[in-house]
């Protein structure tokens, strides 16, 4: 990196899903890729994340037998899509996506394990299914890189336990019967003692799962194939020829500017805007400073992507009815006092946990989609007035068998969340309506209510429990209902919840090719988006688990195979 200048035929910017598997794919038709990141580490939002994909007709899917169609998931998404069907992409997407897998698969380190039972988010609509459609990276074993895990970005700390990755499922469940069974308390046990001499051998852990197993094998992948991930890579600008191909950019190093000439192309994958205030200010309807909204995603998601592509002349899809994926999270403050962001996935669906506004009352079926709670959070809350927030409220039984978000189950101490004030608690529900904010009578009408028909596994105001998808993050011991439960006898405990996101959907508009279109819809030549810089093909809708690094992954592909001119 002493020269000025770098030339290569493909510049990726962006270490996320979207970005490595474009440079993988690249690398692999013997192209020159390189791949550049402004922040330290590599991995974007992708190594922080669940690492879920939907993609419908994966081959993991079709070797368990599960039975689908490229046409009956196009049914689903024109349901879901509304009039923002972008029939062009979804069917490139629907396409190449199980081949998108199978090229992964084959000729990578990239493994994947299918979630038979992970439903779409609305399995009873049109060409819904109740599973086979998601499917996430299995697990990698850290020291596979080398040194070059020390670059690895990390998982978010707040839905680690203590650093220590848990994965979904079955593995999910030991934590949670930990103490009620001696397999469990031997499974958890066995991987707590690996978990604790990776800290002590290498200072983190090795058995990386989701998000940071996906990053970890494409950057493997990478490495594998010759292909450079620079960080503290960041660039300031992309250059073009008389005609308007983008030819390169200019990267600001460690060692000074470099100017990549790219021959083939230059990918953006920058992972989206959720950290650009000004951006949020103007789209997201909750955030009207664009400080009120809470992300997850690293600092430096702040739509670099975006800016770059409008300073060449491409257009930014904001049409769509939701510019994000929306997500409950609450704030754990942590030992310097700064407040940490914990998104709620799966505490939504237990039995015994209810969400209320300050009202006192419930406003959705809670475990719904985190999309589509979030949205019933803003539409009460503006009908109530006052701020964009709600609570989860469970009594004592209920939080120390499934915890609370942060707050973990028994056995682990929970008081120390109770003094920083992530966790309320009243010995009755007047006196946790009165910490919280509530309209006390109204709370325990609520609760009374619920807790009549709970009793026998029924929620007839929100019907909590009554699809695939609610009942695949239930509790499968609990009867007649894994989602529904009284909240019964105190003490009882909230926690406060506000709108995050899972990535932004606003983007630069893109073909069925992945490349960046102008004002006109006219591709811009050299110049191609993938993953969240890209405007989401779901129209501002969430259907499944794996929306965001599904269509990332394949368009990562789609965008290899164009610049290398390849006709499979």
């Amino acid at each position: 990196m002493q020269d000025a200048t770098y030339v290569c035929d493909v510049l990726v910017v962006g270490s996320g899903a979207g970005g490595l598997s474009a440079a993988v794919a690249a690398a692999h038709r013997n192209l020159k890729v390189l791949v550049v990141e402004k922040e330290p580490v590599f991995g974007g939002t992708s190594a922080r994340s669940g690492g879920w994909m939907w993609i419908p007709g994966n081959g993991p899917a079709r070797r368990a037998g599960v039975e689908d169609s490229a046409a009956r998931a196009r049914t689903y998404l024109q349901h879901e899509t509304g009039k923002h069907f972008d029939a062009a992409r979804i069917d490139a997407f629907l396409d190449y996506g199980p081949k998108a897998v199978e090229f992964f698969e084959q000729n990578t380190e990239l493994k994947f394990d299918l979630g038979p039972t992970f439903a779409d988010y609305h399995p009873d609509a049109p060409g819904g299914m109740p599973g086979g459609r998601s499917i996430v990276a299995r697990p990698f074993d850290g020291r596979e890189l080398g040194k070059e895990i020390k670059r690895l970005r990390p998982p978010l700390a707040e839905i680690t336990f203590l650093g220590m990755m848990i994965g979904s499922g079955k593995e999910l469940l030991h934590f949670f019967n930990v103490t009620r069974s001696p397999v469990s308390a031997f499974f958890v046990c066995k991987l707590f003692a690996k978990f604790l001499r990776d800290k002590l051998f290498h200072g983190r852990a090795m058995r990386l799962m989701n998000g940071n197993a996906l990053v970890a094998r494409l950057a493997k992948s990478c490495f594998d194939k010759g292909v450079p991930i620079w960080t503290r890579a960041a660039v300031k600008r992309l250059t073009h020829d008389d005609s308007g191909r983008v030819t390169g950019a200019v990267v600001e190093t460690e060692t000074g500017e470099v100017t990549v000439q790219a021959s083939r192309g230059v990918v953006l994958a920058c992972g989206g805007f959720p950290q650009d205030v000004t951006r949020r200010k103007a789209l997201f309807r909750h955030a009207p400073t664009g400080n009120e909204h809470v992300s997850p995603a690293p600092p430096g998601n702040t739509g670099d992507g975006l800016r770059l592509g409008e300073a060449v002349g491409a257009s930014i899809d904001d049409s769509l009815p939701h510019p994000a994926a929306w997500v409950p999270v609450s704030r754990p403050p942590k030992p310097d006092g700064t407040l940490g962001v914990f998104p709620h996935f799966v505490d939504r669906s237990k039995p015994g946990i209810i969400a209320v506004t300050r009202s006192g009352r419930r406003f959705v079926n809670e475990a719904d989609s985190y999309h589509d709670f979030c949205q019933a959070m803003y539409d009460r809350c503006r009908e109530e007035g006052g701020e964009i927030c709600a609570y989860f409220i469970a009594d004592h039984r209920t939080f120390r068998k499934y915890g609370l978000g942060y707050a973990k189950p028994s056995p682990v101490p929970f008081r120390q969340h109770i003094k920083s004030g992530y966790l309320f608690c009243g010995r009755t529900l007047g006196e946790l309506a009165a910490q919280i904010g509530a309209n006390p009578a109204q709370l325990e009408e609520t609760v009374r209510e619920f807790n009549k028909h709970a009793a026998h596994g029924c929620d007839p105001e929100f019907s909590k429990g009554s699809t695939a998808y609610n009942r695949s993050l239930g509790d499968p011991d609990h009867r007649p209902n894994p989602c529904v439960a009284p909240v019964a006898k105190g003490p009882f405990y909230a926690v406060k919840l506000v709108i995050g996101d899972l990535g932004t959907f606003a983007g630069l508009r893109t073909d069925e090719n992945a490349r960046v279109l102008d004002e006109d819809r006219r591709p811009i030549a050299g110049l191609y988006a993938a993953g969240n810089d890209a405007a989401s093909i779901m129209g501002g809708n969430y259907p499944g688990g794996g929306i965001t690094l599904g269509p990332a992954i394949t368009f990562g592909y789609i965008a290899a195979r164009h610049m290398s001119g390849a006709n499979s």
